[in-house]
């Protein structure tokens, strides 16, 4: 008989197979935190990056932290702080960047109109 997996680890298994790819998910997660503030989607994405990067125990070891530490950040209601996420973000080869909104007008067309 076949074995039938969830979606997250039919995920997890593309994620890990593409790197690009991986980099995409997490960097649409984290727009998609942006536009709409759900915390906890974007944990559970970051989770499934990590896992997808060799999981709890290798960002331990890199980020100098303990897994149980980890887990509970990435299991918490609340956003990481910015370093935090920097230093997670860093140890699976990735990094926080400022890009414009291409909707938006640029920063120094920002007038105050008070």
């Amino acid at each position: 008989m076949k074995k039938l997996r969830t979606w997250r680890e039919y995920l997890i298994e593309q994620l890990a197979a593409n790197r690009a790819e991986a980099i995409d998910y997490i960097q649409f997660a984290l727009e998609e935190y942006q536009v709409d503030g759900d915390t906890a989607v974007f944990l559970l994405s970051l989770r499934t990056f990590v896992e997808a990067q060799g999981g709890i125990s290798e960002l331990a070891k890199r980020t100098h932290m303990s897994p149980d530490a980890l887990l509970k950040i990435l299991s918490s209601d609340k956003a990481p702080h910015i370093d935090t996420l920097g230093t997670i973000l860093n140890a699976l080869g990735c990094r926080l960047s400022i890009v414009p909104l291409q909707a938006e007008k640029p920063c120094s067309e920002i007038v105050d109109e008070n």
